[in-house]
């Protein structure tokens, strides 16, 4: 019995298409090397996975440069000459608009103004007063901030000048309050000193 027939449709199963998807690209780039060794043909070859991976193959000693030449030449379809031109006219565009910025930087500046006519210089001074109070606002923003940082360090530094303080009137107090008591508990230990009195007088003194 022979093989059935496969109906081709996308395969759902994720595993199985991706399986399926290995075998038979294996085996087209087997079959491209064949007829590229068989035949002495030509062959390019490019495939994209559905994730995006890219697998080529081309001839020995004739890159995909050159089948894409002799493909333009056959049918006729300037894809280089297309895709360069829209490259070129890419770079052009920007390096207009590169030179025309390098002009206006230079106007302000105050550089090759004579050649600007009066409606111009109304419409660059306009932008550089725009600009110059943009920037005092930014200056005036800037230094409200410095002067708050500055204030709440000094704040700070006051609050920590006062807990020092503090704290070394304790110790000096703490250090008297001490020093009394040890005099006083030394006034009370030291030993009294009293002189006896003879009950009766000297007899030297008699005679």
């Amino acid at each position: 019995m022979g093989r059935g027939k496969i109906e081709i449709k996308r395969i759902e199963n994720q595993s199985n298409r991706q399986v399926t998807y290995t075998k038979r690209r294996n085996g087209i780039i087997k079959k491209v090397k064949e007829i590229t060794v068989l035949c002495d043909a030509k062959v390019s070859l490019v495939i994209f996975s559905s994730s995006g991976k890219m697998v080529d193959y081309c001839s020995p000693n004739f890159p995909l440069i050159n089948i894409l030449d002799a493909y333009q030449k056959q049918t006729g379809d300037k894809l280089w000459d297309a895709k360069h031109e829209n490259l070129s006219n890419e770079i052009d565009r920007i390096k207009k608009e590169n030179d025309n910025m390098q002009i206006e930087l230079r106007h302000l500046k105050g550089e090759d103004i004579q050649s600007l006519h009066h409606k111009d210089l109304m419409a660059m001074e306009e932008a550089l007063e725009n600009g110059l109070a943009s920037i005092r606002e930014r200056q005036a923003e800037i230094f409200r901030i410095t002067k708050r940082n500055h204030e709440d360090k000094e704040r700070m530094l006051e609050e920590e000048y006062k807990c020092l303080s503090l704290q070394i009137m304790d110790m000096e107090g703490g250090g008297k309050m001490e020093n009394g008591y040890h005099q006083q508990q030394q006034m009370q230990m030291a030993p009294f000193s009293f002189r006896v009195q003879p009950i009766q007088p000297n007899l030297h003194e008699r005679f």
